[in-house]
């Protein structure tokens, strides 16, 4: 896919990017060989292949869902600005 000067400007834009006048023409060749790389990718018969979350068979390791740390709480609350019923006071900042 052949990408022109106007697309990277554009692409630029939405991405909230700043590009140099003399690096377009490098993004501009570097784009198009990404993009006619999908291209080709997308041509790839994939029907048959099942999904995987990852490549290995490895089940993964579970720890056991215990309780480790200590409820500190209080702890924390004691530097807080403002507490109320156990729960952090926070200025309204929606109307």
């Amino acid at each position: 896919m052949l990408l022109h000067k106007s697309d990277i400007d554009k692409i630029a834009w939405l991405a909230r990017l700043a590009i140099a006048e003399h690096d377009v023409s490098n993004y501009t060749r570097d784009l198009s060989n990404i993009l006619d790389l999908v291209e080709q990718m997308d041509q790839v018969e994939t029907g048959e292949i099942e999904a995987m979350a990852h490549p290995l068979e490895i089940p993964a390791r579970l720890r056991p869902d215990e309780i480790t740390e200590n409820n500190q709480k209080d702890h924390f609350q004691q530097v807080a600005p403002a507490v109320k019923n156990g729960h952090y006071l926070v200025p309204k900042v929606i109307e």
